[in-house]
């Protein structure tokens, strides 16, 4: 069941100066409050990590429907005409701008009211095939030299943003839902969100928000303290998507594709992961369960390393590690912990 509401002009300038969510204008006429059925706010997320927050967050009140079933590699969806049009009779729609073209163009023009970009509710920063402490942003203080000196607090995750304008950056790394205190940061942003959608029920949205934000700050504190003290800092991945994470936990990245997972990369490039794996003592080269395994397991062999699974958590399939997003984080810090040599 739809269940819309009219937000005035206040609010809507309001929201948008906060930067918590973007909002496109359509003439949705009934509100929440007036549903006399009670009936649930029809959601749709376009791939899993939104699908998580979304189910988290909105609990009973809200239906999910996600636009990248299982199995399927988020950056190359294309989207059917069946699924177009459920964008256009959601209530709601949570979607992180520049994974998926196909699902921003057809958002663009859905139509419906609220509409939340999950990348203006943190800051995105550009990275590249390398990042960390030692490839990271000059004159910053990572998150992971940070843990060591001082207690991280992820219940402040979205009020560290507040007086920046955050959004899509040109070549913005975006997959933010890998680092557990920008996920919180978003979190938060969602919570808000659906309160604004749906006020009814808005303290219901509020207290799923912390518990969610609890959780996160619990892995948190788990991938800080599994990963204080190793043999090395440096990790090799297929899919350059743990920028996020490398930079939070003090420890330095090393893709063999982009940013992209279906990126070649060129000999010269392979020639300086073999140099990296040597002088670094890397012992592993990751890769994903939804993207193809052929390169890592290559340079693998070339180098004596053996390989194991990284997940950048772009979905949940029956070859996935855990059932959710918190089980498949643990197996990543497990998987990390071995191959970095946790002491």
């Amino acid at each position: 069941m739809n269940v819309r509401r009219r937000i005035s002009t206040a609010a809507l300038a309001g929201t948008t100066a906060l930067g918590l969510v973007t909002l496109s204008a359509c003439s949705g006429t009934s509100s929440a409050g007036e549903d006399e059925g009670g009936g649930r706010l029809d959601v749709v997320a376009s791939f899993y990590p939104m699908q998580y927050l979304a189910e988290q967050i909105g609990g009973d009140h809200v239906e999910v429907t996600t636009l990248t079933r299982p199995g399927v590699e988020p950056h190359d969806l294309e989207l059917q005409p069946r699924q177009a049009s459920e964008l256009r009779r959601a209530d709601y729609i949570l979607y992180l701008k520049g994974v998926q073209p196909a699902v921003d163009e057809a958002i663009a023009q859905s139509g419906v009211e609220h509409v939340v970009d999950a990348a203006t509710l943190t800051k995105l920063e550009n990275h590249g095939t390398d990042v960390g402490h030692d490839h990271g942003h000059e004159g910053e203080e990572h998150a992971g030299e940070e843990h060591a000196g001082e207690e991280h607090d992820a219940d402040h995750a979205g009020e560290d943003g507040a007086g920046e304008e955050h959004g899509t950056e040109a070549g913005g790394d975006p997959h933010i839902w890998l680092d557990p205190v920008k996920y919180a940061e978003v979190a938060r942003g969602v919570g808000d969100s659906l309160a604004k959608a749906d006020p009814d029920r808005a303290a219901d949205y509020r207290k799923n928000t912390e518990a969610l934000v609890g959780k996160l700050k619990a892995l948190d504190t788990e991938f800080a303290d599994g990963l204080r003290n190793t043999t090395t800092r440096t990790f090799i991945t297929a899919h350059s998507a743990f920028g996020y994470l490398a930079e939070r936990y003090g420890l330095d990245q090393h893709g063999i594709a982009g940013i992209g997972p279906e990126s070649e990369p060129s000999p010269a490039r392979i020639k300086e992961l073999q140099s990296v794996a040597e002088q670094e003592k890397v012992t592993t080269v990751f890769f994903e369960t939804l993207a193809s395994d052929r390169t890592a397991k290559a340079l693998a062999q070339d180098t004596g390393m053996r390989t194991d699974v990284l997940d950048p958590l772009e979905g949940i399939t029956d070859k996935s590690r855990g059932d959710d997003y918190i089980a498949v984080m643990e197996t990543n810090l497990a998987a990390l912990q071995k191959a970095l040599g946790a002491k």
